[in-house]
């Protein structure tokens, strides 16, 4: 192991700064989540259109997509450390347009599902260089903070994206919400094109050959004081994503929320949202171990009470949706930290790490969403449980990494921050 202080400034010569790049961020990262979210309200017509059958299939439709993305994120951090961010996201932006393009025309449910893990493939450098992009400009809480603030932005996607989707299917079928997600694309892509300089330092560019990417990616995969925080952010990042492709079964048609549904998945967005903006208004002072450890353990808490309501008969909407919001909203104070720390130890290597850990966090969340999805037996049921062993073991995973410390900083304020490479 080597390590250095830290004089790197917060900031390189790069644009843009300030609430454009916040935004720039957000909306890079938002494209994903519009991706995923914004076909929820046409998955019922997509079924019908395609013949699905299966009622609890049509989640294949975001689990697919969730699961690839998973997989193509080990890619672009890698390509990103060589070659430098800014063409590895043009590239990932016009791979997201080619193939929402494709999924418009598809002619049935199989190929739209291999057409989805393309796009989710194809695209996953938008999810993945965000993070390396920040890491090249911040470290530490500072990191988190930066993190957090774009979260906001972020997290509004989400909030409307079904919306957006109910919006487009009133007027055309579900195909054209595939059409404008490439538009909205096209958008953000000649943004970066114009906008975006390179944030990544020459001398911490990477080789591309084997041997230094099974180092840098084991390095990342290795660290104790980092895979606590990725492992544990994965599942309680799974356990959310068990919500979102059940979330249109459960509350529009088991709650009987019917064309609410959009507007309320909406509203336990935002309390994600407000969640966010609260820790980067308070993650410097408190320190992200700190925040992200009081959350982990009052979500613990609320998990609890949702297994309690949906273990109970007849179990109501008005009992469901404020407990879930409740722990939407603790997951805000969640995931931004549990990122940032798990970053902290790379500042060379921030593309590989970057990659590793979003595989690790989408291909594991992906994979155990879609277990609570298939799961879904008409109550809430096995979604809160998911809820509450998602929470214990997170736990578990970040005593691994702390050794058993919780609620402390890494560095007193004031102190040089101290950067481990590998």
């Amino acid at each position: 192991m080597t390590s250095e202080n830290h004089h790197q400034p917060e900031e390189t010569t790069g644009t843009p700064r300030g609430r454009e790049f916040v935004a720039m961020m957000a909306m890079l990262m938002a494209l994903q989540a519009l991706a995923i979210d914004g076909m929820l309200p046409a998955l019922g017509q997509i079924a019908h259109d395609l013949n699905v059958t299966d009622p609890n299939r049509r989640q294949l439709v975001v689990g697919v997509f969730l699961l690839a993305a998973g997989v193509g994120a080990l890619l672009p951090g890698t390509l990103a450390d060589r070659f430098g961010r800014r063409p590895v996201v043009l590239t990932s932006l016009g791979l997201y347009i080619v193939f929402s393009l494709a999924c418009a025309m598809a002619r049935d449910f199989d190929t739209l599902l291999v057409l989805r893990a393309l796009q989710a493939v194809g695209s996953s450098g938008v999810t993945v260089l965000p993070g390396a992009i920040i890491r090249d400009r911040h470290s530490g809480d500072r990191m988190a903070r930066m993190l957090s603030t774009i979260s906001v932005v972020f997290m509004v996607v989400p909030m409307l994206a079904p919306s957006v989707g109910q919006f487009v299917l009133l007027f055309a079928g579900w195909r054209w919400i595939f059409i404008m997600l490439a538009v909205m694309a096209a958008l953000v892509a000649l943004w970066v094109a114009l906008r975006l300089d390179e944030t990544l330092r020459p001398e911490f560019r990477q080789p591309i050959n084997p041997a230094a990417i099974a180092v840098n990616m084991i390095a990342a995969a290795s660290n104790r004081a980092s895979i606590g925080y990725v492992l544990g952010g994965s599942l309680m990042f799974g356990a959310l994503l068990g919500y979102i492709n059940s979330s249109q079964q459960l509350v529009a048609e088991h709650f009987g929320a019917g064309s609410a549904f959009p507007l309320l998945f909406g509203a336990t967005a935002v309390t994600m949202a407000c969640a966010s903006f609260s820790n980067s208004r308070i993650v410097e002072r408190f320190g992200a171990r700190r925040v992200s450890h009081t959350a982990l353990f009052v979500y613990i808490g609320v998990s609890c009470l949702q297994v309690y309501f949906a273990t109970r008969p007849h179990q109501t909407l008005w009992q469901f949706m404020p407990l879930i919001a409740m722990n939407m909203c603790l997951m805000g104070f969640v995931g931004a930290n549990f990122s940032s720390i798990a970053l902290q130890p790379f500042a060379k290597i921030a593309g590989a790490a970057s990659s590793v850990q979003a595989f690790m966090r989408m291909a594991l969340g992906s994979f155990i969403g879609m277990i609570i999805g298939q799961a879904f037996d008409g109550t809430a049921r096995p979604l809160a449980i998911s809820f509450l062993a998602a929470g214990i073991l997170a736990l578990m995973l970040v005593l691994f990494s702390e050794k058993g410390r919780l609620f402390r900083r890494l560095l007193p304020p004031g102190t040089p921050r101290i950067i481990v490479d590998h």
